[in-house]
């Protein structure tokens, strides 16, 4: 009787480990989102995502297998993910991490867009202040906030602004860290080249040397876009005689505000900008500008610009 006996506990356990290390039903790996409760609770969860098939099943895994408290989340589980390995990866904790990558040059409003099209993160976003979110790349899980992320963003920006501050070339016509954030947007908008930065940058702080008007088209489609930073069209008369304080066309002086959200290398082309005295620039039909120091020279690389794409820019 003892040895029948034996025999039967010894194939039960033989036929628990089997079903415990079983592949499960999952056919193609998955990213689910696992509630915080009872270990029903959980089951629930999982069946419903197609990760096990029998919840009582799992109860008793939870109970006999793994030790250990089980972690709410988002966790990946692999295609045929046993009950062994479901446990697992439900008690190590480990979720799954998502990016964002807030592009050089955005806008508050399209900052928000992006968290609004981000996976897993819950609920609208207010706008943050314009500029004050440093554009990179943001890990968070799920759960995060909206909020939490552009916390982090514009600790970022004004950690990188403070440093850049005390390394700024001496003389330049900025006030404060907030006037070198204004002029940088303006340069992260004006050209998307990298190394065309620092002259950009030099062009403007000549400018403002001078107490020119910058006139940057980039503050003009700010205020026709109402915040946008995009345009559905080219730059009309109407656009460049519209009465707003980022109209650097109208006012000889930075805009009240930044224009976009620049990144570390436009604060450090402001900061740190190319030795030059050209005060004008304008595109070379290539995607970059050519520069010059005088209106006469400015006006020939504007005909030689129009002639080559046979378009008027604004002047």
């Amino acid at each position: 009787m003892a040895g029948a006996l034996a025999g039967a506990v010894s194939a039960g356990r033989t036929a628990w480990r089997q079903a415990y290390d079983r592949p499960g039903p999952l056919g193609v790996a998955a990213d689910v989102v696992v509630p915080r409760g009872s270990a029903g609770d959980v089951a629930e969860a999982l069946r419903h995502a197609g990760v096990i098939a029998d919840p009582r099943a799992f109860r008793l895994a939870a109970l006999l297998g793994v030790g250990g408290a089980m972690h709410a989340g988002e966790f990946h589980f692999p295609a045929g993910a046993s009950l062994h390995q479901v446990l697992e990866i439900l008690h190590a904790g480990r979720p799954v991490q998502h990016s964002l990558t807030i592009p050089e040059g955005s806008t508050a409003r399209q900052i928000v867009r992006l968290l609004a099209a981000a996976p897993a993160l819950p609920g609208p976003a207010t706008p943050p202040p314009e500029g004050e979110v440093l554009p990179e790349t943001y890990a968070y899980s799920y759960g995060t906030t909206p909020e939490t992320i552009l916390e982090r963003g514009r600790v970022a920006m004004a950690r990188a602004l403070v440093g850049l501050w005390a390394t700024r070339a001496p003389g330049l016509p900025l006030a404060s860290p907030r006037e070198a954030l204004i002029l940088a947007s303006i340069v992260e908008r004006e050209t998307a080249r990298p190394a065309e930065r620092g002259m950009v940058a030099a062009v403007f702080l000549n400018r403002l040397r001078q107490h020119m008007r910058l006139q940057a088209d980039s503050t003009v489609v700010y205020a026709a876009s109402d915040g946008l930073g995009r345009l559905d069209h080219t730059l009309t008369r109407a656009d460049l005689d519209l009465d707003s304080p980022f109209n650097t066309y109208r006012i000889a002086a930075l805009p009240p505000a930044p224009i976009a959200s620049p990144g570390v290398a436009a604060l450090r082309a402001v900061l740190q900008p190319a030795a030059s005295d050209a005060l004008y620039f304008v595109a070379d039909g290539t995607g970059g500008h050519v520069f010059a120091r005088t209106l006469e020279e400015h006006h020939r690389n504007v005909a030689r610009w129009r002639a080559a794409t046979d378009h008027t820019p604004a002047p």
